[in-house]
């Protein structure tokens, strides 16, 4: 009786000692905690000088914000960013096309410098298919016999080299050398010698570098946060085969745009998306009537994408859909498919493909239409409250707690569904929200490894030499970028990154940043 008692004095003093409501100065750091990826030196100010309402709204409106100039600057070399997919293997080359180069099958890019990227990529390729990965090296090529042996002239000698006699000189140095003198280069050179060091890791490299540094030192900081939500959200796992030179496209173009849009105009986009088509095999989905593609081919339905449609992206798994409907929403998108995903084809609906009986999705009948009953069950799902109410938790389970009250989640998804699904207005919902600013709420989620890493280094102001260098901690860490395998995407719940291996490697990385002065060497001091 007398613990009890000494208990419930306990829980009582706790109760007294919480603050009632955030001081100003919290409820700026809250806000920065967790509507960017840290606060940079000076954040907290200017934002006390501008004002918290007007930050918040700014970062409401993306596009009013002007970018840093800093971002820009880092991003310009990591061309595949926006190029088209088509664009992106004309210039850096895929496994199905190095593969068809290696076997004679497709012919070598006639621009010296692209070419000696697919030969070097080429050469990789019939040394695994020999299963000999040392291969029979030919020795180097002679260094040109005017090439400085000091590694700031060779770098000066290298960049004023025309392209067809820079591969030469870069193929006679060896790579270890190639990768120190990267280091002292300008952003043209370094990027060569990236790319003809790696061809094959230039895509989903910059993908991972351009991630972290949009995270690092974008102005719009909200969007970024959204973007990664979203993609975690509709997530599609990068080593898939063509998705991993489909996945850039998609994060660019149909996430981006959408997040602080309507959520049925970004559901519709990943749907036709050849990277969400590919990863969850919609392309090859067909109806019973299907012709057949020959012995080895055959064609049928695949339930993968309608499962994931309504498991994950819409109602949630407790939405109240049954194993009947998800076959009937796969029926549906019988035909959604795309044209030799490896060569970076867009979406098509092939009618032969399709389904042309008659659908029953949740309750209701859709007639035999084409097209039109794949975006009907979309239209279907985008306002239906199951819907709104999964997509709320989501976001409060992101931005609030792990376990977000039920007064909020039920405010957020009213607005869902009285907006059209419109995301920015829930996003003011949640942040006009009491349950937002509980002094419960301040310091009351544990970062995932993305924000922790990132908001070191905005606090630090250190500089990442090597951006995908992060990635390679993240993934001790569990978390590597664009690299989760299931559908599901990573937890938003602070509490599932609390795990030994992934703590000790928080510690690790900490150790590396607290001594970059010293030498470490993915990072250094501005």
């Amino acid at each position: 009786m007398k613990r009890t008692f000494a208990l419930l004095a306990l829980a009582a003093l706790v109760c007294l000692a919480q603050p009632s409501a955030m001081s100003p100065d919290q409820k700026l750091t809250h806000a920065l905690n967790r509507l960017t990826f840290g606060a940079r030196p000076g954040d907290v100010e200017r934002v006390r000088a501008m004002g918290l309402t007007q930050w918040l709204d700014e970062q409401l409106h993306p596009q009013s914000i002007t970018e840093n100039t800093e971002l820009e600057k880092r991003l310009a070399p990591l061309d595949t960013l926006h190029m088209s997919t088509s664009e992106m293997l004309r210039h850096y080359p895929s496994r199905q096309v190095v593969k068809a180069i290696s076997e004679g099958r497709a012919e070598l890019p006639t621009d010296p410098f692209t070419r000696a990227v697919f030969e070097v990529a080429a050469k990789r390729v019939k040394k695994a298919q020999a299963n000999n990965p040392q291969g029979d090296e030919k020795p180097l090529p002679a260094l040109p016999a005017d090439m400085p042996t000091r590694p700031r002239e060779r770098v000066a000698y290298l960049e004023a080299l025309p392209a067809e006699k820079l591969v030469a000189a870069l193929e006679a140095i060896p790579q270890g050398q190639r990768r120190r003198l990267a280091d002292l280069a300008g952003p043209e050179l370094r990027r060569k010698i990236e790319v003809l060091s790696a061809p094959m890791q230039v895509i989903p490299t910059d993908l991972v570098s351009g991630k972290i540094l949009r995270a690092t030192w974008s102005n719009k900081q909200l969007e970024e946060v959204l973007v990664d939500f979203w993609y975690n959200h509709f997530n599609v796992f990068l080593e898939k085969g063509a998705d991993r030179e489909l996945v850039t496209a998609y994060e660019r173009d149909a996430i981006r745009p959408h997040v602080l849009g309507k959520f049925k105009d970004m559901l519709l986009a990943t749907a036709q998306s050849p990277a969400m088509l590919f990863y969850l095999d919609n392309w090859q989905s067909s109806g019973a009537q299907a012709p057949a593609r020959g012995a080895k081919q055959t064609r049928g339905l695949n339930e993968n994408y309608g499962r994931e449609l309504l498991e994950l992206h819409t109602l949630g798994v407790d939405g109240g859909y049954s194993q009947q409907d998800v076959t009937e929403v796969a029926r549906c998108f019988t035909g959604w498919t795309l044209r030799r995903p490896g060569q970076g084809r867009d979406f098509f609906f092939n009618p032969r493909m399709h389904d042309r009986g008659e659908k029953h999705v949740l309750g209701k009948t859709l007639e035999p239409r084409g097209i039109a009953e794949g975006l009907q069950v979309l239209d279907i799902l985008a306002h239906h409250p199951s819907t709104a109410h999964f997509i709320a938790t989501k976001l409060a389970t992101r931005f609030v707690a792990d376990d977000p009250p039920p007064s909020l989640v039920s405010k957020m998804e009213k607005t869902f569904l009285a907006s059209d699904g419109d995301l920015r207005e829930v996003m003011k919902t949640m942040l006009a929200a009491p349950e937002f600013w509980e002094p419960a709420r301040f310091n009351g989620k544990l970062k995932s490894p993305l924000e922790f890493l990132v908001s070191a280094l905005r606090a630090s102001g250190d500089e990442v030499k090597n951006p995908p260098s992060l990635n390679t901690l993240m993934t001790k860490m569990g978390q590597p970028l664009y690299r989760k395998a299931e559908p599901t995407g990573y937890s938003n719940r602070g509490a599932d990154w609390m795990n030994s291996s992934s703590l000790l490697a928080r510690m690790n990385f900490a150790t590396s940043l607290k001594h970059a002065e010293y030498g470490a060497p993915d990072f250094q001091r501005k």
